[in-house]
Order: structure tokens, then sequence, then C-alpha cells
């Protein structure tokens, strides 16, 4: 029996507690993790590859100088994975390379029990996951316009019962959970500015309220260690920027530990001391000091080479080869509105916006969007983008009430001329939004996602032709990468007849065995996106389309918005140089395909809505901006000389900045 020495023990309580204190909360020393145990018998399993093989890192409970981590990486990267091993899910080889000093120490016996558990200390909030504010708080109607009714069902919990954990039909007398004290009610509640949103239904809260309402639900539980993933997407400037200093608030006093995950275009937070970046093999590839690991990915995070990225994926730009565009040709209105105000109750969603406005000195919404126009819609998160857009789809109830005409039509018949139909309008729109995204079903095959675009409903039938089985297919092997995780590049440049390829291609079944469900986020949106725009709908609409997307295939979408398939050259091209070759390769793929998808056309209108200047396409020119409801300021409108993407100024007008 090894003798212990006397000196290896603290001399004092002080150094006792010292001890304790400066323990890792989270430990991983060089551990490799699987989705399930990996088989003794099969060395490499494909069904069960290692993921983060060898990973090495070290969460300290206390350090003398602040530590504040943030994950970064691609959609594909495993960011999610990573944080959910770090919680102690996912299988660890060795068991013991794993480990929770800090949880497992006298320390946290004395705040209470189950801190010692991972799954109790270290709470998971994720934002990216179903991309909406419906659902996002793990309650949701039954369908896409309840969230905008007056009528509210049993399960519409307002924001005092989901911080209260009162989100149950038939709870038990005494809940299983921690019960919530009054004081650390108010104080959340405080620090996270809910005050007015209190009595409010979850359903109706917008995207940086639902952010703020679901971090303060995690305080309440008092963890050791809190996971935010993709907290900053879909947010304003300013409500970003405002949750920022909400989160280094909270970070700074330790009460719980932050890390953050964040996509490779969301600006990195200057608080923010340490840095881990994951490969799409699901690995580390660096961590440590921020700007070291800047360094090492080459400025990858600042999101400067967009362009350089469009090359990658061998898109052609339309900006760098068509600066003197032409503009589009107006044609008859798609959406008409005037004097438009949307209250529930005496409380103001859209329009009465107390002083001045568009046109007239009105209060009220006055808005024409034309075939031919390409129209940004901008404003702060809960200034009513996604209420007007739900207007306009109909899903809101006051859209029959309101005096709004839809492809020449009201909603309701007049004199001599029938009211439109919501089948006719959703027929004529192309729609992808969080909203669309949250409650798409998860059970429809790539193939079916696309062709859903031609179906009247999410789970309906689709109206195919022959020509529009040759869209999707054509769609499908553009994005062939970015939507099959297993894609593989058969040629790696060397040539190759395009009639072979096209007809391997068409043999594959890829498409209709992998699910909506199997997918990234990344690779869902783009889907959505698809769906929108496939069938040239009279008024496409992309409410936020982008966000989620990683920045080089949201700028495959933007090139494929606006040009279709004709300046894509894919990267079985990058290993020639000779143009006449790249067309003539090209122009055989598409015969063999039998039809080339086009860009928008002067017959479409486009509305997009965003609050990211690179996910809004360069040929918007036309911009609203909504303020927020009760502050007192008009609607703005106003018109683009250039794309916004490269007009900072422009954006900045916008903004009001």
């Amino acid at each position: 029996m090894r003798k212990i020495s006397p000196l290896s023990f603290p001399s004092s309580l002080k150094q006792l507690e010292a001890a304790i204190t400066s323990s890792p909360i989270i430990q991983l020393d060089d551990a490799t993790f699987y989705r399930q145990y990996p088989s003794s018998t099969v060395q490499h399993d494909p069904a069960n590859p290692p993921i983060f093989p060898r990973t090495t890192f070290l969460l300290p409970s206390s350090t003398s100088t602040k530590q504040y981590w943030a994950v970064i990486g691609r959609s594909n990267a495993g960011k999610t994975t990573f944080l959910e091993v770090l919680r102690g899910q996912h299988v660890c080889i060795p068991p013991t390379a794993r480990s929770y000093p800090y949880l497992s120490s006298s320390h946290t016996a004395l705040r209470k029990h189950g801190s010692r558990s991972p799954s109790a200390a270290i709470h998971y909030v994720g934002f990216g996951d179903q991309g909406g504010v419906l659902g996002s708080l793990g309650i949701k109607g039954a369908y896409m316009s309840a969230r905008y009714e007056s009528r509210k069902e049993a399960t519409d919990f307002s924001v005092m019962d989901y911080l209260k954990g009162n989100t149950e039909l038939n709870p038990y007398e005494k809940g299983t959970t921690e019960e919530v004290t009054s004081r650390d009610l108010k104080r959340v509640i405080t620090e996270l500015q809910l005050d007015k949103l209190i009595d409010m239904p979850v359903g109706n809260l917008s995207n940086g309220q639902t952010r703020r309402a679901r971090i303060a639900r995690a305080l309440l539980g008092k963890p050791e260690v809190l996971l935010l993933d993709e907290p900053f997407m879909g947010l304003d400037p300013s409500t970003r920027a405002t949750l920022s200093s909400l989160l280094f608030r909270l970070a700074e006093t330790g009460s719980p530990r932050l890390i953050l995950a964040l996509r490779p275009q969301d600006p990195v937070p200057d608080w923010i001391t340490n840095l881990v970046y994951l490969n799409p093999k699901l690995q580390i590839a660096a961590q440590g000091k921020k700007q070291k690991v800047l360094r090492m990915i080459g400025g990858k995070k600042t999101g400067r080479k967009a362009t350089a990225s469009l090359s990658a994926a061998g898109v052609t730009s339309p900006s760098q080869t068509d600066s003197s565009r032409e503009p589009a040709k107006l044609g008859e209105p798609v959406v008409e509105m005037k004097n438009v105000v949307v209250k529930y109750g005496d409380r103001e969603i859209l329009g009465a916006w107390n002083e001045g406005s568009n046109t007239g000195g009105s209060a009220k919404l006055d808005w024409t969007v034309r075939k031919g126009e390409r129209w940004g819609v901008f404003g702060p998160n809960g200034s009513g983008k996604t209420t007007l857009i739900s207007l306009i789809c109909s899903d809101h109830p006051q859209a029959y009430s309101l005096d709004i005409q839809m492809f020449g039509r009201g909603r309701l018949p007049q004199l001599g001329r029938p009211g439109i139909s919501i089948f006719d309008i959703q027929a004529r729109i192309g729609h992808s939004s969080p909203e669309v995204h949250a409650f798409f079903p998860r059970s429809l095959t790539i193939r079916q996602t696309i062709e859903n675009a031609w179906a009247e409903t999410f789970l309906g039938t689709p109206a195919l032709t022959w020509e529009r089985n040759e869209i999707v297919e054509t769609a499908l092997y553009w994005f062939q990468e970015e939507l099959n995780p297993n894609f593989k590049s058969r040629t790696s440049g060397k040539r190759i007849d395009p009639y072979l390829e096209a007809l391997e291609y068409r043999n594959e079944d890829w498409a209709d065995t992998l699910h909506f469900r199997d997918v990234s986020v990344s690779s869902q949106r783009l889907l959505l996106f698809l769906r929108a725009v496939i069938k040239k709908p009279e008024l496409v609409i992309l409410d936020e389309a982008f966000g989620g997307m990683d920045a080089e295939v949201r700028d495959k979408c933007m090139v494929f918005l606006i040009e279709g398939t004709r300046r894509f050259s894919h990267k079985l091209e990058s290993g020639f140089r000779d143009l006449r070759l790249k067309s003539k390769r090209i122009d055989a793929r598409d015969e063999m395909f039998g039809v080339k998808i086009t860009g928008l056309t002067d017959d479409q209108a486009l509305i997009c809505v965003s609050h990211v200047k690179e996910e809004v396409p360069e040929i918007v020119r036309e911009w609203m901006c909504l303020p927020e409801a009760g502050e007192g300021r008009p609607v703005r409108f106003g018109r683009l000389d250039q794309p916004l993407n490269s007009d900072e100024a422009g954006w900045n007008d916008i903004w009001g900045m």
C-alpha cells in the first residue's frame, strides 16, 4: 500500500476551498466518442464512426484570468454534437477520459445534490434546430395560423407559465421540478427585460423575445454551465447587440458559465476570449485564444471571403459579370395594402405608429408590391414583419377584415367579383420562413420536399408533370453536394463524358432514401428555399430563409435565385479553364435533363425579410423598415442604388444607424 505524504493534503481550509473551486468543471482527456457503443468485433463500422477522436478539452471552474468560450464551425461540423458531448451524452472511450471533477466535489454537494449530475448542472438551449419562434419553446399550435388567433387554446401558455414550468395540462399536485422562488423569478425577469411580456402567449413572441424567455427559463434551473447553440441567428443588429451584452453580464458573474456555438457568418462577440473550431470531419481543428484560432483558420470567421466561396462552389457571381443589369419591368400589383393596422385588443402589432407615415400622414400602412419589384422588408424583432407576411399569405385571420388585395382580388367576395381563396393565394406564392421550417413534416424524402411545391398542403399530393419532374431532377443535380451528406465527387477534376455523368447521376436513389430529418439544418433550409422558388410563383417570399445556411450554400442559392442554372459551373469543371468546353459540357447536361432552370423573371415579385445584409439578394432595390410598435416612429421607405452586400452606408441608412 502506497504511503501518502502529509504534504499532499492542503494545509488549511482556504487551500482546500481553492483546490476544489479550481477543479475543471468539464475535462476531456484524449477521449473518443461514438453515437452507439462500438463493437469489439468490427474495427471500422461505417454506421457508427468515431466522433471527435482523441479530443482534449478543459473548462476550468475558475481561473485568475476570465475565459469565455465559443464553438465555431459549419452546420455539418457537429457543433450541437460537441455541446452534447460536453453535457455527458454519447459514448466515451475510454469512459474515464470524460470527467467532471468540480461537479463531484463537496463544494457543489453543499449547494444542491442534483448539481453533481452533468445533465442537471449543464443545461443546453438550442436555437437553430427548429429555426423558428413556434415550437422553439417546446409548445406549438396545431397549424401555422394558430399563433394569430384571438381565441386561445388550453396550450397557449403565457410567458409567466413557461418560466414557472406550468406548461402541462395534467400536472401533478406537486411538480417534479424544483420550485421557482419568487425572488429568482423577479431577478431573471428584470435581467432579461421580460416585464412587459409575462402575460403574452409564448406563441406570439418575436425571435428576440423567444431567445430571452428561453435563456431565462434555463437560468431559473441554476445550472453551473449554460450551452447556447446559435443564439444570434435571426436577430436584428440592435437585438443581437443587446443579447450579447446580456450574455456578457451573465458570463462575468460566472453563474452560470457560458459556452456559445456560432456559425461562421456570425460575428464573434468581442468579449469571447477562447474558441474551439470544428471541421466537417467532426474533429477539433483548433482551440485556444480567440485571435490565435482566427489566424489559424485564415479569417474564415470574419465572413470576408464570400466571393471566394462562390468560386469554390463553382458559381460565377452575377455582380462580377453583369454590372449593367437593366431594371426589371414593372407589372400589375400582386399585393395591395391600404390603411392596414393589426391590433390584439388595445395592443398594436402593425401600423398605428403614432406619428408620420409612409404617405400622406396616415398612421396606417399603405404598401403596393408589383411584378418585377424586388423588396427588402426590415425592422427590429417584434416590429411586425412576420405578422405582415402572415397577412399576405392569409395565415392571419385579420387578413379577411383589412383592405388587402392579392393578385387584384380581395379575400372576401365583392359585388360582381368573387373573393380569392387561400389555396389560390398559396398556389401563387413561394414561401420559406422559420415558421414553415418549424411545421414542415420531417418524414418527407428529399425529392418529396421539393415536389411539395406543387401540393396544396404539406402532406398533399403534388400535381406533377413530366416537365416538373425534370425541374426537380435538375435542381437535385445542381445541389447534390449540398443535400447529400454522402456525396463524393467521382471525377476529381478528370475529364468525363457529360452524358455518362448525367446518366450515372440519374441512376442514383439518394433523394428517395434520405429524409428531411436526415440532413443538416443548412440542407433543410436549402430544401425549403428550393421548394419556394422552383415552381416559378408570381410572388416569392424569403422570410429569413437563409438563416441557418452555411455561407457557401447561401451564396449558391443567391445565384440560383437570380440566374437559375445559367451561370452555374459545377465543381466537375473546376479543373478546366476553357470556357467553350465548360459551355458545351453544361449544355450537354441540360439537354440530358431536358430542362434549364431560369432565375427570377419580370413576371415575378420578390419580398425578402432579413436582419443580415449578406442574406439579402443583390437584386433587392426597394426597401421598407418597420419601427417597433409603440416607439412612436413612422415606417420608412427607400430605394437602393447598389447591392446591400457592398453598400454599408445603405445598410446603415435602412436601420437608422
